[in-house]
């Protein structure tokens, strides 16, 4: 025999609500907290967290702060102001190219200052070389 179709609605509902229900629950039971995940970090990590705390409270203090200018003028909010948005592609492809032509261009240039140098060391070593063998051959005396 058939159920009726409100019983079958509310099974659909409680077993929905049942799975919400767990997975909000192990979530809540299972995530570490702030101070708990700063207690297991190392020594090392935790002197290095609380020196940088600062660091970052001044970043989101900043920011905050242009948030606040920005909301008060007049432009539309996508225009970003100090702070580069990554929908700004133009830009951004452009500086980055420009920076990967500039560490390439400087690779090149390290690579050819090291290539001229091997050089120079070859030559010194050749020189020095005949130098002590002509050096060598060559007497006080003529005969």
């Amino acid at each position: 025999m058939e159920r009726p179709l409100w019983f079958r609605w509310l099974r659909v509902y409680a077993i929905g609500f049942g799975i919400i229900g767990a997975g909000v629950l192990l979530f809540k039971y299972t995530t570490p907290t702030d101070e708990e995940l700063i207690a297991a970090l190392s020594p090392e990590l935790r002197q290095q967290y609380e020196r940088e705390r600062n660091l970052r409270q001044a970043e989101q203090q900043e920011l905050m702060r242009i948030v606040k200018k920005t909301s008060t003028s007049e432009t539309p909010v996508w225009n970003t102001g100090p702070i580069k948005s990554p929908w700004e592609r133009k830009s951004l492809s452009a500086e980055s190219k420009e920076q990967f032509q500039q560490v390439k261009a400087e690779q090149v240039q390290r690579e050819e200052l090291e290539r001229i140098r091997q050089e120079l060391e070859n030559i010194r070593q050749q020189s020095t070389s005949k130098t002590q063998e002509i050096a060598n051959k060559k007497g006080w005396w003529p005969w």
